[in-house]
């Protein structure tokens, strides 16, 4: 039998913010944008009691909480505790997997004879972790991944829950569905018409009733997860598929001029997180969003893979002029950029390998090494400025 811990901090980037600054601990906070379109990143735990929540618009969030204190994300330093954070889960045992900054699944099986049962095992993390970082995390553990995730959000913050083999239905049946994951309103809806309540419920719902209500296949899946059945393995070393950065404006964009700027800005932002991480990218992706919410996105492979600032700014650009030709004088309320096709690039072809370093290499990485100490927002380049001309071809 597996041991399996989940551990999840506590409104991280709110309580980094909160831990950062003394001025904010105890009071309702968010991490977000200023501006009307903005959402919420992370809310902490005071701002939580009036109903705030990540992904929320900030609109909202000011409107149910008057004295919320609205505090713009820093990412580097998100990442910089994630860092330190997945040291020490890694002190207890290599089979780590990161589900985000701030979360992740350890296999502790083998670890147990050394450190000692998972529950002093998780003990002593969330010890390291205060430690460390002056943060809380909530810990589940489980003799697999669903028990333990759901262990880890059944005390927060600050919990420490153990479900044993035995204990599994103890702990579940009286547990809402919505615990199940992907069993969402829609799903839900026919099986709480038929008086289905809680996982226990569908625990012990006769299969033929669920195949009607559901269809045969989510039937199966579900009343597997009711009965906590889940064979996923701990996956480490998860290659990145993508980068992304996007930017929702404060107001609809039509001018070609703020279009390319905005889109310049996003283009630098990607490639320098590509370089960062060791990474090129073989194509570029462009994402774009009219004021009707319509979604659409234009791909085109790079000449060769790359991180360079350059190229990313030259084909971000092509992208977008395509799409303006086939729709003139169109307003956008967002821009996105994406490398995908991400490659080591400690292990090039054959041929790139020969190939002269781009002219433009010397002044990404002083930009790299700008924004590791001072911060994303601290360089860009001059076609970024507000009335700056569009960039040249």
């Amino acid at each position: 039998m597996r041991t399996i811990i989940h551990v999840d901090m506590d409104a991280f980037y709110a309580s980094v913010e909160q831990r950062d600054n003394p001025q904010l601990r105890g009071v309702p906070l968010a991490v977000g944008g200023a501006g009307p379109r903005s959402v919420v990143a992370a809310a902490s735990y005071e701002a939580r009691r009036f109903g705030v929540f990540s992904a929320m618009p900030v609109s909202k969030a000011r409107q149910l909480c008057p004295r919320l204190h609205i505090v713009a994300p820093r990412m580097s330093v998100y990442a910089d505790v994630s860092k330190a954070l997945f040291a020490i889960f890694r002190e207890f045992t290599p089979q780590v997997e990161g589900l985000s900054l701030d979360e992740a699944f350890l296999d502790v099986t083998a670890s147990l004879t050394l450190f000692g049962n998972g529950a002093r095992i998780a003990g002593s993390i969330k010890a390291r972790v205060v430690d460390l970082t002056g943060l809380t995390c909530s810990i589940g553990i489980g003799p697999n991944k669903l028990v333990a995730k759901i262990a880890s959000d059944m005390n927060k913050p600050d919990g420490l829950v153990e479900i044993r083999p035995t204990e599994v239905h103890r702990y579940l049946d009286p547990l809402p569905m919505s615990v199940l994951p992907g069993l969402g309103p829609k799903q839900r809806r026919p099986l709480l018409a038929a008086g289905l309540r809680s996982v226990g419920d569908l625990r012990r719902a006769e299969p033929a009733d669920l195949d009607r209500l559901v269809g045969a296949r989510a039937a199966l899946r579900l009343q597997r997860l009711a009965r906590a059945e889940d064979a996923r393995a701990i996956v480490t070393g998860q290659a990145e598929k993508s980068l992304s950065a996007e930017a929702t404006f404060d107001t609809d964009l039509a001018e070609r001029r703020d279009l390319y700027r905005e889109l310049s800005k996003l283009a630098d932002r990607v490639a320098s997180r590509t370089r960062t991480k060791g990474l090129t990218a073989t194509t570029l992706t462009l994402k774009l969003r009219t004021p009707d919410f319509t979604t659409v996105t234009r791909q085109r492979r790079l000449r060769k893979p790359t991180a360079n600032t350059q190229a990313f700014n030259a084909l971000a650009r092509e992208l977008l002029e395509d799409w303006l030709r086939e729709h003139p004088k169109t307003k956008l309320r967002l821009l996105g950029v994406a490398a995908v096709g991400l490659r080591n690039d400690s292990e090039p072809d054959l041929f790139e390998a020969y190939e002269p370093a781009p002219p433009a290499q010397g002044v990404d990485a002083a930009g790299d090494l700008i924004r590791d100490r001072f911060g994303i927002a601290s360089v860009g380049r001059a076609r970024q400025l507000s009335g700056g001309k569009p960039p040249d071809r």
